[in-house]
């Protein structure tokens, strides 16, 4: 049995939208995806920075969107195998009288990505720049390749 939304209809104009179904599960799904990513539309907007993680062959590594913002608005821990980012936009509009568009997200984010491998919490390095932050994981020593001499005997 297939489920359709009810829409009363003005009985003196009855016109069928055969793509009227499809726009609604567009907008439907849209609204799924935006609340599981944590960008919702409603008063208590969230934010959480792209993030890319990709494998070297000493290191695992982490780079994070954060345009408009300083190093010294980003925090950094790691815990076990969780990575933690965590830091605040602000707006940039409360200097301004009325604002006529903000598509921008601002506000407090925290990130917890949990690390596919094990890594040298000692040796993470981290370098920002043109709103970039990126973090350098060291692979565990028993992770990289080793070569191992062969005797003859």
């Amino acid at each position: 049995m297939t489920v359709v939304r009810w829409r009363p209809v003005n009985q003196s104009v009855v016109r069928w939208d055969p793509f009227q179904e499809v726009g609604d599960l567009q907008s439907e799904m849209n609204r799924v995806f935006d609340g599981f990513f944590g960008r919702s539309l409603g008063p208590d907007r969230v934010w959480a920075p792209a993030v890319d993680m990709f494998e070297t062959k000493d290191d695992l590594m982490v780079r994070v969107e954060l345009p408009g913002m300083t190093q010294k608005d980003v925090e950094l821990s790691i815990t076990s195998d969780v990575l933690t980012i965590k830091g605040e936009r602000g707006a940039g509009a409360e200097e301004h009288e009325s604002v006529h568009r903000s598509e921008r997200w601002y506000g407090k984010f925290e990130r917890s990505i949990t690390l596919p491998i094990p890594i040298q919490a000692d040796k993470v390095k981290a370098t920002y720049r043109d709103g970039v932050l990126t973090i350098q994981l060291p692979k565990a020593e028993e992770l990289k390749p080793r070569a191992i001499k062969i005797d003859v005997a």
